[in-house]
This record gives C-alpha cells, structure tokens and sequence, in this order.
C-alpha cells in the first residue's frame, strides 16, 4: 500500500515522505480497512513537528481520523468484513489502516463517508466541552472563538441543540457566514471589532456563560474580561501559539471556573462516555441537527497541500483527504 511516512519530527512540508509500505494485518479485536476518507486536524501538524502533548514513536504513518470499509479482521473482532467504520488512532494518511476497538465505531446508515470521516474528533470534543466541562444550560450565553474551523462549526451547532444563544468569532466576512450557517445568533470579525465590548453589548453588560476557546494566547485574554458571573471558560486548545495565563483574583472576583478539555484522555480514563456522546451525536446527525462543514476534499497525495490549508488559516470547516 502507500502512505506518508515520518523519520523525524518536523515541518510536514520537510518530513513527510509518500512511499510504499507493508499493508497491516489486524490481531485480536483489531479490524482492517481500506480507507474511503481521511479527516484532518490541526493536532496533526503538531504531531509532525513533535509539539503535541501525545508522543509518537518514529517512524510512524500519521493522520488520527477516518472512516473506510472492513476487508480483514481479527479473531476476536466485533466486526465482519463489509461493515463501515468510523475510527481514530495513529496511522490515517494511508491506503489501509487498522481500525482498533476502543476508538472504532460503525457509521450509520445515512451517513457519507466524508462526513464519517470528518465527524467523530470535532463532535465528540465539542460535546465534552460543553456538555461535561461546561454544563450549558438552555437560555445560557455561549461564546465560541475561532467559529468557522472544525470544532468550532460543531460547538456552534452543538450549542444550538442545547438551547444556548450562541456569538461566534471569526477573521473574515466569509467565515462569519460559515458562522451563521452553522446557527450563530451573532458574529464578531475580531480583525475588526472589540470581542471584549462586543459581546458586552450583546448581552447587556454581563458576559458570556461559557467560552469555549480553542485559540488560547490573547484570545483568551480577552474571554477573561467578557465573561459573566458564574462564567465557564472552557479550553481546548492553543492555535495562537501561545498558552496564556490568567491571575488568580479575577477568576475569585467573577466566581467564574476555567476548565481544561483533554478530550483524547477520556478513551483511558472515561471511555464508556465517549460511547454513550456517540450516540447521542448520530441522534442529533439523523434528526439534521448535525452536519460537518466541509472546506475541501484532497487526494491523498496532496497531503501537505491539505495541511497548508489548515496552517495557513485558509481553511473552515474540515479539510479531508480522499484515497
């Protein structure tokens, strides 16, 4: 089979190398696939360069999400050859790969396999960060940076569904309309307007209920001053580059909770919850309520095409790749 390939840790436009390699064999509860879609994350591009807090033995064939179809499978195998799967782990950018129990599900009827393979990371991180993390209420604020990339198309949509009034930032006109698309109730280009007034105009001087940034750096700066009393400022992530901090006092004087969402950890500590969210999120992408945003769909080979979308903030939505 062919697949991209790492040696050393890197920039992916340096390291990556597409080469021919031994098609796996899957043990035990192990099921393979010939993939059918390849959803990208931006926790891709920090594993190539060796900056993700999850390590990765060298050589590997990166990638961690995608969907295909059941062509071998191992003895103790839930699965049977045929079946689709939706599944997560190392080794994605790559013909076929081995789908593992913990991190595998079935798609359902319905269901592309684009959207499969562009579903379960940015959902299910979602749903833990509002759901779990945040406790959203029905009738709360919700403030979600950075809307028009992956996680947030599907926290704005995810905040919808849970009743929330729902701001979302974005740095231009064209992704404040991925926004809106998704259910956004208002809009902030924080290239141009002041998210810290804004959203105090928005809600009558008091702030949102609840954060949800996967920025960090100043954006979160500026979340610590527009949240209301109470407030929940959930962390996903630092695409800024820079991790903030935040003084002690004014999490004391807003009585507000800044709480951390490692959502990948919950498959070692948790994982009967991401079972029992995956459910509840095919609920909601049969009912229509749930739809990822689709930026572009490469060829495999244009892998580092792909990423240079993500990293050069080109892109909205979910870039996938297509064997």
């Amino acid at each position: 089979m062919n697949a991209w390939k790492v040696y050393e840790l890197g920039d992916y436009r340096e390291v990556l190398k597409w080469e021919e390699c031994d098609q796996p064999k899957p043990e035990g509860s192990e099921a393979l696939i010939k993939v059918k879609a390849i959803g990208l994350n931006f926790p891709d591009i920090l594993g190539i360069a060796g900056k993700h807090q999850s390590k990765t033995e060298l050589p590997y064939i990166p990638g961690q999400e995608g969907a295909g179809e059941v062509i071998e499978v191992g003895p103790d195998c839930e699965y049977k050859v045929g079946d689709r799967l939706m599944t997560m782990g190392k080794g994605a950018f790559a013909e076929y790969w081995v789908a593992k129990k913990e991190t595998t599900f079935k798609v359902p009827d319905g269901m592309t396999d684009v959207d499969a393979a562009a579903f379960q990371m940015i959902y299910q991180t979602s749903y833990f960060g509002l759901r779990i993390r945040a406790d959203l209420q029905p009738g709360e604020v919700l403030l979600v940076h950075a809307g028009a990339g992956g996680v947030g198309t599907a926290a704005i949509q995810l905040g919808k569904i849970m009743g929330a009034t729902v701001i979302a930032t974005a740095g231009s006109d064209v992704k404040l309309d991925i926004c809106r698309q998704c259910g956004a109730d208002h809009v902030i280009n924080y290239e141009k307007d002041d998210i810290v007034q804004s959203v105090k105009d928005l809600t009558d001087g008091k702030g949102a209920d609840v954060i949800y940034d996967p920025v960090g750096g100043d954006v979160f700066d500026k979340s610590s001053k527009c949240i209301n009393w109470n407030g929940r400022i959930v962390i996903v992530g630092f695409t800024s580059g820079r991790i903030a901090e935040i003084k002690t006092n004014r999490i004391l004087l807003k009585n507000m909770s800044v709480t951390g969402l490692f959502w990948g950890a919950y498959r070692i500590h948790q994982p009967h919850l991401i079972r029992e969210a995956q459910e509840v999120l095919y609920d909601y992408y049969a009912a229509g309520d749930l739809k990822p945003v689709i930026y572009n769909n490469y060829p495999l080979k244009e892998l580092p095409d792909a990423l240079d979308a993500i990293s050069t903030r080109a892109s909205y939505g979910k870039v996938v790749l297509t064997p």
